[in-house]
Parts: structure tokens; sequence; C-alpha cells
């Protein structure tokens, strides 16, 4: 293991409220289909407990609602619950209004249930930017949140502010500190280095290669996602979904869970809040 101690995070989510299914499966549905998410973290929960690493869960508040005793053990096993709203939309197609609505209830259901504070967030499908939302980080600061891990500084038809900054920073005075997704500086622009689909997609070495260089080049850590839906090759297959959703939602689902355990062997990991403590002002 390197010595820079990295964050890893899990967006705690069921396989019907990805992003790549928003089109094809109505959200008056979710609670007709067949709930996946509480064996699957339940999975990550395990791997995690093997490995001795604590991780930061961003947790949909409509998990928690239906879901609590998953919520209690995670807080149980020693890791940091956060936010990711309640309902799955994105932020800047719902605006101040309803944002502010989503993560207040999405709070109060994480914080009632779990029996801890929850001052981290991640918007969905990293849908916050200095450009879209500009309002974003001032209302999470008034809502009681101290940092977001929001925003993507790539460039993607779905997400991504690539002109943000690499580091750790607050966007507006009056709000939260940012603690943006880990990207690694080549060839001129922002390249992907923090999980997800880019995970399973690239040959694990060339992974692991670029995270040690945010490492020891840059001699800061990086922050690692998943989704519990991305350890079960199992899920029911959308066919009806477009194509280049289909291969980024189910590309290579198998490979994941023995990745992640390759990863938690590799580097040194533990939950955002105390990787971060220093900049989110809690050291």
């Amino acid at each position: 293991m390197d010595s820079v101690t990295n964050a890893m995070s899990v967006d705690v989510e069921d396989w019907f409220q990805v992003q790549a299914f928003a089109g094809v499966i109505p959200r008056g549905d979710w609670d007709a289909l067949a709930p996946r998410v509480v064996a699957n973290t339940d999975r990550v929960l395990d791997r995690f407990a093997r490995a001795g690493v604590r991780a930061t869960f961003f947790t949909l508040g409509w998990v928690a609602e239906r879901q609590p005793a998953l919520i209690r053990r995670i807080v149980a096993a020693g890791h940091e619950l956060a936010s990711h709203g309640f309902g799955h939309e994105r932020v800047y197609e719902i605006g101040p209004d309803a944002f502010r609505a989503d993560i207040r209830r999405a709070r109060a259901v994480l914080e009632d249930v779990g029996g801890t504070a929850v001052t981290g967030y991640r918007a969905p499908t990293f849908s916050i930017g200095s450009t879209l939302t500009p309002w974003a980080h001032p209302i999470l600061a008034e809502e009681g949140h101290r940092y977001s891990s929001s925003v993507f500084p790539v460039r993607h038809d779905l997400y991504g502010a690539p002109d943000a900054p690499r580091g750790p920073h607050r966007p507006r005075p009056d709000g939260v500190m940012e603690l943006p997704m880990t990207t690694l500086r080549a060839m001129g622009r922002n390249l992907p280095c923090a999980g997800g689909g880019w995970f399973r997609l690239l040959p694990y070495p060339v992974f692991r290669a670029g995270l040690r260089r945010v490492n020891r080049r840059e001699q800061r850590p990086g922050i690692f996602y998943f989704h519990p839906w991305e350890v079960d090759p199992g899920q029911p297959r959308i066919r009806s979904a477009p194509p280049l959703s289909r291969f980024r939602h189910y590309n290579r689902l198998a490979s994941m869970a023995p990745r992640v355990d390759r990863l938690l062997r590799d580097f040194a990991w533990d939950r955002i809040d105390r990787v971060h403590a220093a900049d989110i002002g809690l050291s």
C-alpha cells in the first residue's frame, strides 16, 4: 500500500433508479419493481469488513425510507452515512426550490433512521456545476451540510464540469466545500480516475497506475465511487433502454466485485469525512 489514504464511497441506489434507465422506467413504477439494493449493499458491506475498510455511503432517502434496517447496518459497521438526495433527480433539472426540498427530506429521513448526523452530499449523476447550479452549494450549507462530492471535472454527455478545479475548493464563499471526483491530468485534459463505469471498462492495471500517479506525484488522495448494483451481474436486463445506456450499465458487471477486492488490497482507504477532515473543518 502507498502512504496516501484514499477516500472510498458508495452511491446507494437500486438498479432501476439509475440515469441510464430514466427514460424507460417511470418513477411511478419503482415501488412495483423487485428491490435488490439490500442484498447488494450487504455484499459491499461484507467486502469492506473483510478488508478492514470504512467508507462513505451516499444514500438515497427513498431507499432509507423503505429499508431502515440496511441504513442502521451501515452506521453500525462504522461507515459514514451521507446523502444522495431523496429521489435521484438531476439537480440542474429540478431547480433551487425543489432541490432544497429534496435534500431537506433526504437528510431528515437519513438522520432519523441512522441516528447520526448527515453532513455529506453527492448529487445524482454529478449534476452540480458552477454554471448550471450556482445556487446549489449555498443551499447545501443552509440545509446543514458541510461538504459536497458532486462535481466531476471531465467532459461527458450526461455530466461533467471540465473547467472546475480538480482539488478541494469552495465554489461560493457562502457555500459548502466541494470535494470533486478524482481526475488525472494528461494530454491537456482531465481523465476520469474515480470509479464507476470507467473502472469496469479500463484494464485494472491502467486504473491502478492512474490512481498511484495522483497519490505519488500530486501527493493527494483520490475519491473512488461505485454502486451496489455494480456487484450484481444477475440483475434484470432492460431491453428497451438505448444501446449506449445498456452498455454503460451492464458492461463487465461480473468483473466488478473481484476488481473492488483488488483495489481494497492495493491502496489504503477510509471515509471521506476522515480523509478530508482538514478540508471540511473537522480537524
